[in-house]
């Protein structure tokens, strides 16, 4: 079912069991910070860490982090387990029920989202470490341009409850491009 050239040329992989979560708030930066995250310096822009998770920051107080495959997402998940209310204006919000995580990846990704998105995100206009917050598909999501040197890749998040109809619109879309689901334990797989 998959193989590197799926994953060059177009694939979709669920992510959606990896954590992620955000922080918001006037001191969520600093508390970041300190637990060892580099974090973008405008809001819509993120930040790939060296653990291999990811720190988008949506506004000017709210950040999202998604967990890395090398590790299965257990240190964004240690974050949330972690958090405790305080003084400090950071508030935990919770995104594992909340939205779905899907990765497009392989060098027909700008095309593929042409068709569903109104946001121009070929690389020259959506350079990597770009946020989009926009409407793909009819549905409000999360666009991260995460892509490296050798594969463009897409992380995209939508809302949870409608990652059945968002996964069958992106399927839809890829089809002309040859694109297939990936399963994660596959990508994992090939990643060791």
């Amino acid at each position: 079912m998959t193989s590197l050239n799926t994953l060059e040329r177009c694939a979709l992989i669920d992510f959606t069991d990896l954590p992620r979560v955000g922080f918001r708030g006037v001191d969520s930066a600093a508390w970041l910070f300190e637990r060892g995250y580099q974090l973008p310096d405008t809001p819509n822009r993120a930040l790939p860490q060296a653990d291999g998770s990811l720190v988008a920051r949506l506004s000017q107080t709210e950040y999202l982090l998604l967990g890395s495959l090398a590790d299965r997402g257990e240190r964004i998940a240690a974050e949330e387990v972690g958090w405790q209310l305080t003084d400090l204006g950071n508030y935990l919000l919770p995104r594992q029920d909340s939205h779905a995580w899907l990765q497009l990846s392989g060098q027909h990704v700008a095309e593929v989202m042409a068709k569903i998105c109104g946001v121009d995100l070929r690389p020259q206009a959506f350079p990597v470490g770009h946020v989009a917050q926009t409407s793909v598909a009819r549905l409000n999501v999360i666009v991260i341009n995460s892509s490296s040197c050798d594969l463009p890749r897409l992380h995209i998040l939508c809302d949870r409850a409608s990652l059945e109809y968002f996964h069958g619109a992106l399927l839809d879309a890829m089809d002309e491009f040859g694109g297939q689901p990936v399963a994660l334990e596959a990508l994992e797989k090939q990643l060791i």
